[in-house]
Formats: C-alpha cells, structure tokens, sequence
C-alpha cells in the first residue's frame, strides 16, 4: 500500500472519529435538554392545575365588577358629572 493510501486512511479515520465524537456529543446535549423540557413542562402544568378553579371566580368578578362601573356610571350622569372633572 502507498504513502498516499496511508494517509487517506488515516484522514478518513480522524474524520469519521471527530464525526462519531460530535454525533454523541449531540445526543448527551439533547438528552439534557430533554429532561429540562420535561421539568418545565411538569411545573406548568402544575400551574395550570393550581389555577384552574380561579377561572369561574374571574368571571364573576368581571360580572360584578361591570356592574359597579355601570353604577358608578349612572352616580356620575346624576351629580352632572362635576365630580369627575374635580378629581382630575
């Protein structure tokens, strides 16, 4: 075999072993990032969990709410709206 043959094998044999090296190297990564995207994902979802009744209460809130700004709306049409133009 030639000096040339030699040489082209053992190029051949770095790269391939470099390829190999970066390769695994990836998968160590990705293996990481997976157990990290795994921890998130269970702690939203124990978010979600924990907040889950306070939808309803929200809603109602927003009901109620609505209609304390509808009657503070109608306070302010009956004063003439003098009061609105003093706090500001």
């Amino acid at each position: 075999m030639s000096a040339a043959a030699i040489a082209a094998t053992a190029v051949t044999g770095v790269l391939v072993a470099a390829l190999a090296f970066y390769l695994i190297w990836v998968v160590f990564i990705l293996r990481r990032l997976t157990d990290t995207l795994g921890k998130v994902v269970f702690g939203v979802d124990a978010i979600a969990h924990r907040v889950e009744p306070v939808g309803p209460l929200v809603g109602e809130l927003n009901g109620d709410l609505g209609a304390v700004a509808d009657a503070l709306e109608a306070l302010d049409r009956d004063l003439g709206g003098s009061q609105t133009s003093r706090a500001s």
